[in-house]
């Protein structure tokens, strides 16, 4: 079998919400053991779940759902079953090729525990607030004194440092203080009902994290020393943002949001086709592509009206041009227009959801989407590999973890405890998978 990029690098991580579970999910992909360590006494903030036993009631069983929450707060098969945190659709996007172990570290005896799982790791990553670590007596200085190279990485939404830095925020905060959120809508609608509840900053701060302890594993190959890696959430985000940044910077012009629109390309937008809410994306750059699209369209009477001449005319008579180049769209299927479109040589695609991603020829023809079986959740398509590697492909080798699952392999194969020293804390509670839960807290 081929030795994937990460193997025999051990990451112990406690990530919550999305950004730190999806930076775990791409070390882990690429080989990296990645060990979450979780507790069936603390119930972490929208990991496992919203809540920790939802009453069957909140599950929405169509596209409305509990709270507002975008869809996120779903169950496999719509059932919260008898252990909702081994079958909520979030974590399980996120936790392919993890293992989990349970150890309660706000006890003294379950810190000791999780000091001896840090001395045999080389990565520890962390998602929390900034004080998370710090009330646990689990900062760099001390773990740095059980594994001296130890990476550390912290990613808190606003950093380790700074007047702010104890202050708190999911992902909704952290786009409206980067100015994604400012951006990022329609001019004449207002934020409540133009912004989406999957965040930017998640995923972008997930992918620099998993990019940072690459780059510090490197340093350290060549060195021989660890290091703490501060990794601001918000800070993520921004330099995406940054032609808006440097054009304040520069020009002191504060951008507005544009919607669909371009600020040189017309036309572009979203066009409506035919069907119940079917639309395709077009974007226009050049005269060249703008003679493809009427030539796409047949060459209608108004595609040579003078004010549709030149890419500074179409700029000015966008809603006119809209207007006359979705009454073509809407007599097409959006696949349709594409490959018409597309053909003529100008990007165009088709808008899809959920359903249309597991039907699509391309993704299909490159085999993206991987068949999981899962003790609970059961056997299931899941999104695949985000690059495919010559020499060293990947995979998901094992489905996400069960809560607790991998506590015998990890307390007595990685650590070395013996039976009865692992009966003992089981006993007390400070080890132990879900047939350990306590009910009023968990």
């Amino acid at each position: 079998m081929t030795k994937l990029p990460l193997e025999g690098v051990r990451v112990v991580a406690i990530p919550v919400v999305f950004a730190g579970p999806f930076a775990t999910m791409l070390l882990a992909d690429l080989g990296a053991e990645v060990i979450l360590v979780e507790s069936v006494h603390h119930f972490p903030p929208v990991t496992r779940g919203y809540l920790p036993r939802p009453p069957q009631a909140l599950v929405p069983t169509t596209g409305a759902t509990f709270g507002g929450t975008g869809g996120i707060q779903t169950y496999v098969d719509h059932w919260a079953g008898d252990r909702p945190w081994d079958r909520f659709v979030m974590f399980h996007a996120l936790g392919r090729n993890k293992s989990s172990c349970c150890i309660d570290l706000t006890r003294t005896q379950g810190v000791e525990v999780f000091k001896r799982l840090i001395k045999v790791s080389d990565v520890f990553l962390e998602s929390n607030a900034a004080a998370t670590m710090e009330k646990l007596g689990l900062t760099y200085e001390v773990l740095r004194d059980v594994k001296p190279d130890i990476i550390y990485l912290s990613m808190p939404g606003l950093g380790c440092s700074g007047p702010h830095k104890y202050y708190t925020g999911f992902g909704a905060q952290l786009q409206a203080l980067a100015g994604h959120t400012w951006l990022t809508r329609y001019p004449d609608l207002d934020y409540t009902t133009t912004q989406s509840l999957l965040f930017h900053c998640d995923a972008s701060s997930g992918a620099t994290a998993a990019f940072a302890v690459l780059c510090a594993l490197h340093y350290r190959n060549r060195t021989g020393k660890g290091q703490f890696i501060d990794l601001a959430q918000l800070e993520t985000v921004i330099p995406h943002l940054g032609e808006a940044i440097m054009d304040y910077t520069m020009n002191a012009r504060v951008q507005e949001p544009m919607g669909n629109r371009h600020p040189s390309m017309a036309p572009h937008g979203v066009y409506r086709c035919r069907g119940e809410d079917r639309w395709v994306a077009i974007s226009v750059s050049s005269d060249e592509e703008w003679q493809g699209l009427c030539r796409a369209l047949g060459n209608p009477p108004w595609a040579s009206e003078e004010r549709f001449s030149t890419s500074k005319g179409r700029l000015e008579n966008q809603d006119e041009l809209d207007k006359c180049i979705e009454e073509w769209t809407c007599c097409h299927d959006n696949y349709e227009v594409m490959y018409i479109l597309q053909k003529e040589g100008v990007a165009a695609g088709p808008v899809i959801d959920q359903r249309d991603a597991y039907h699509d020829a391309q993704l299909q023809c490159r085999g993206f989407f991987e068949v999981v079986s899962h003790r609970e959740a059961g056997t299931h398509l899941y999104p695949g590999m985000l690059y495919k590697m010559g020499k060293t492909p990947l995979s998901i080798r094992k489905p996400p973890p069960c809560l607790g699952e991998h506590n015998d392999y990890v307390f007595k194969d990685v650590i070395g405890m013996s039976d009865d020293e692992i009966a003992e804390l089981e006993k007390e509670q400070v080890i132990g998978g879900d047939e350990y839960l306590i009910e009023s807290i968990f």
